[in-house]
């Protein structure tokens, strides 16, 4: 007699707690979709336990344990281990469940209501429903079982069916163990279905990852799953930019019959052909479960694993009955890629979003980034596969795919991988080309045309940048000038769409807005090596110091100095910084209003407050919420800011590189190349200025996000203001629009929580070669003691190596310091004027940082590998930013 304390019958809750071995994968996923606060029906699991306590009861190890040694994908048709297989499944299907296990099944249904009702009963294996292994109609499932009895005939059904042929097939053929597959059984409540089916959180057969597919027939969804009628397919644009998935096509099905409910138990199939022309769902209800859909993707999926959800319409509400990853989402890249693996790199992506990107931000992010990369494509007549995606996600942090953009740039541009990778900088390698020649013969004219195209329209968008900035300001200002405490919920709602729609449109502009440096950059480049050879981009560098263009991103780093030099003077000012009790938070009330400084600073939070550390995250407070960081800057420097000083350094530099083209470029050509410098320092100012605009948009969506924090917090729906970051858009419109009361959404915070700290404590890897992290070696050392990167910005400089890993660590840096550092974005400005020299990992000729370096003239040697693990705290080391050398003297 079975005598044990173990439960063998879960809840869904309990079924979260003990895991996916023990519930089974269908099991744990719909104990995660209840604890979401998703709508599943009535039931629990019986765990895999019970099914080996059953085989144990039944005295079936030894025929169990026979069948990994005997049966092999290749011999599986074999008539004695067909034999042997029958045998084992009729032995299961005749053997009986411990009555421990039957007692304790029975009294939790009748607790729960449903003893005698109408209930499914489902197999739930331990590797099934998983991102490796489906088992999509693998395992048996009963409909509208009645009874304890037909209850308990399903559930040796369910364990059977492990034992089928087309169950062993498809573990041999994943390498999957027989005894790694236990199975636990799904008992639940029958829906009284009037329409049911399949939804796809991306479109299975395109791999397009911005699209949902959902099929729908009336009755159960059993004819959809086997296939036995053509249903309604509806397909709905996903993208974030949209509050509620859009539909955007629909094609109705022919369904000839619908499968219902036997009155004397199981189901049958009725033929219907009055319906057959019926659109099952109205277009109300398809967007409606298209935003469920969007729920469950970022729930189940963590906006990267997406998901195949089985639904039921009651009339009412939309009920969910499984949800398993989509595990063989076709790949999608250029024909000429097929025999390469993927190259994900997280270079240049770095600069900017370098992070474990917030729950919140992260689809928008994503797709923002990506609809700027194709666009230089598309927009230059350029047609990329279906269904590419540039960028995916890799334990929460951004990666590019390489391979694919090295391609598009030689295949549209003619541009060889070679001088992409310095441009982009990384360290990934090159992709193989078959004809390295890219202006040979029809397609060659064609590149040359794209690019002739591209030129066009970065020209005509560098001329038309401050009209296009003027009018993206104007539209967020009117959007946000009153606030939105005033507005309804599902007025909200409304303002995230019209924000979205301004950011769909200047997405499309800014990736020819951020190319305006490109083209008299290329000019030059084309020149000076004439007359310089190898000493070109030193030159280069040389004379792009100090221009008059305003490059925003550089400016409040002016201004931050003549800020510190102000202080200086002002006694308030000097003495609120000289306070051993210094509080930046409290500046406005320990400074008097008499207090020049404080006039001055506020007004220059009103011009560059939008702006933060690592602004395109909106979770980070910008600076107009929190000015801690800049006042520390101010603090540090408070005693040694002298903007004439930095202006006559870049001064000198300038004129000793051009001292140098006089002396060695024929005169004629003088004025071209000052023309070009002047186009190039114009241009990195428009690409600058174009971020500070993403910056405000950005801003937008964050005060958008405070307010809903602070409204959610109120009504208890989540615990604190800040929750709201880990949300997702999708769960907040559910919430504002009626759709979800909420509940549940305090444990999605929770498990989100968790998962960034343990993401963030993870080291990104440089490099994904297909599904491989790969980190890149550290940069060697040469015989001359020295690392060789990229130099971006001309000068030699010598000091103290600091090693900060983030802006927050500034403070740390010192006057004269060499920084050292993994990447940098606009948040990073105003160290760079603390330091003599910079120093980075990735980085490239156009890159944030090496702009901001060379308007500064500070010299900047970026894209060494792993040169954070290399130089050691406190090391001096001497920056050769001609050269692109660091020479370490430990």
């Amino acid at each position: 007699m079975l005598v044990s304390t173990a439960k063998y019958f879960l809840t869904w809750d309990e079924a979260v707690q003990s895991g996916v071995q023990v519930a089974g994968g269908k099991g744990w996923n719909l104990g995660r979709l209840a604890q979401y606060g998703f709508k599943i029906p009535i039931g629990g699991i019986l765990t895999t336990c019970a099914y080996e306590e059953f085989i144990k009861h039944n005295s079936l190890q030894d025929m169990v344990n026979n069948i990994p040694q005997s049966v092999t994908g290749e011999n599986i048709d074999e008539i004695n281990n067909q034999d042997s297989l029958n045998q084992l499944r009729q032995k299961i299907k005749a053997g009986s469940i411990p009555p421990l296990i039957v007692e304790e099944l029975k009294t939790k249904l009748d607790s729960m209501g449903i003893l005698e009702r109408p209930l499914a009963v489902r197999s739930s294996a331990s590797a099934e429903d998983s991102a490796k292994a489906s088992f999509a109609g693998i395992h048996e499932s009963f409909l509208n079982v009645c009874g304890i009895d037909n209850i308990l005939e399903s559930v040796t059904g369910c364990y059977a069916s492990l034992w089928s042929n087309r169950a062993i097939a498809y573990r041999r053929k994943l390498h999957i163990k027989d005894d790694e597959v236990m199975t636990g059984v799904v008992v639940m409540e029958m829906v009284d279905a009037q329409a049911a089916g399949v939804g796809f959180t991306c479109n299975p057969q395109t791999g397009r990852q911005d699209t949902l597919v959902i099929n729908a027939n009336f009755g159960l969804g059993e004819t959809i799953v086997t296939g036995t009628v053509e249903p309604d397919t509806y397909y709905l644009d996903a993208s974030p930019w949209n509050s509620v998935p859009r539909l955007v096509e629909r094609k109705t099905g022919r369904k000839e019959g619908v499968t219902c409910l036997n009155q004397n138990g199981g189901t049958q199939f009725l033929m219907t052909p009055d319906s057959s022309s019926k659109q099952v769902l109205s277009d109300e209800n398809i967007e409606k479960l298209g935003l469920l859909l969007s729920r469950v993707f970022e729930a189940l999926g963590d906006c990267d694993q997406h998901q195949d959800v089985e639904w039921v319409f009651d009339g009412r509400d939309f009920i969910l009955v499984q949800s398993r990853p989509v595990t063989a989402l076709p790949r999608r890249t250029f024909a000429s890629l097929k025999n390469q693996p993927d190259i994900w790199s997280n270079g240049n992506y770095r600069d900017a979003v370098p992070m474990v990107l917030s729950p919140l931000i992260r689809r928008l992010t994503i797709n923002t980034i990506d609809e700027i990369l194709k666009s230089n494509y598309t927009e230059t007549g350029y047609t990329l596969p279906e269904g590419l995606q540039f960028s995916r996600f890799f334990n929460g942090r951004l990666y590019c795919n390489l391979s694919a953009l090295q391609w598009a740039m030689y295949d549209a541009l003619g541009s060889l991988p070679s001088a992409f990778n310095i441009g982009w900088g990384g360290h990934q390698p090159e992709i193989e080309l078959k004809d390295p020649k890219p202006f040979k013969g029809l397609s060659g004219l064609k590149r040359l045309w794209r690019g002739i195209r591209g030129v066009t329209l970065i020209n005509r968008a560098t001329k038309k940048a401050p009209e296009t900035h003027a009018r993206v300001l104007h539209s967020i200002e009117s959007l946000t000038q009153k606030g939105f405490s005033h507005l309804q919920d599902k007025d909200l709602i409304q303002r995230y769409n019209q924000l979205s729609k301004i950011s769909i449109e200047f997405t499309g502009e800014f990736s020819f807005l951020s190319g305006a440096a490109s083209i008299p950059i290329g000019g030059l480049i084309k020149i000076l090596p004439k007359y310089f050879g190898e000493r070109a981009p030193m030159v280069l560098n040389a004379l792009m110091v100090g221009g008059s263009a305003g490059i925003t991103s550089a400016d409040h780093g002016y201004r931050l100095v003549e800020l510190a030099e102000i202080a200086r003077r002002d006694n308030d000012a000097a003495q609120y910084f000289d306070d051993t009790a210094f509080d930046p938070i409290d500046w406005e009330d320990q400074l008097p209003e008499r207090s020049t400084f404080k006039q001055v600073f506020r007004e220059f939070i009103k011009e560059y407050g939008h702006r933060a550390v690592y602004e395109l995250d909106i979770i980070n407070p910008r600076w107009n919420e929190d000015p801690s960081y800049l006042l520390n800057i101010i603090h540090s420097t408070i005693n040694t800011a002298d903007l004439s000083q930095l202006k006559a350094k870049q001064k000198g530099k300038f004129e000793q590189a051009w001292q140098e083209v006089k002396n060695k470029v024929p005169s004629k050509k003088h004025s071209t190349i000052k023309k070009l410098i002047s186009k190039a320092q114009e241009g990195a100012a428009v690409r600058e200025k174009t971020k500070s605009v993403l910056a405000v948009m950005m801003e937008a969506y964050r005060k958008i996000a405070q307010e809903l924090g602070s409204r959610f917090c109120q009504r208890a729906i989540i615990e604190e203001q800040a929750d709201i970051y880990f949300c997702t858009w999708p769960e907040l419109v559910s919430i504002l629009n009626g759709q979800w009361d909420g509940v549940g959404i305090k444990a999605l915070i929770t498990k989100r929580k968790v998962f960034m700290k343990e993401m963030e404590s993870i080291a990104p890897p440089d490099i994904i070669m297909g599904d491989t992290p790969k980190y890149t070696e550290p940069a060697p050392r040469s015989s001359g003691n020295y690392l060789t990167g990229v130099p971006v910005a001309a000068g030699k400089a010598s000091g103290t190596a600091r090693l900060i890993s983030h802006p927050a660590e500034g403070n740390r840096l010192q006057p004269g310091d060499v920084m050292v550092a993994p990447s940098t974005d606009p948040g990073w400005t105003p160290l760079f004027l603390k330091a003599s020299a910079v120093i980075m990992e990735t980085g490239g000729f156009l890159s944030h940082g090496a702009i901001v370096a060379r308007e500064y003239g500070i010299p900047a040697v970026v894209n060494i590998p792993g040169v954070m693990r290399v130089i050691k705290e406190g090391w001096e080391v001497d920056v050769d930013g001609d050269e692109g050398k660091v020479f370490l003297k430990g």
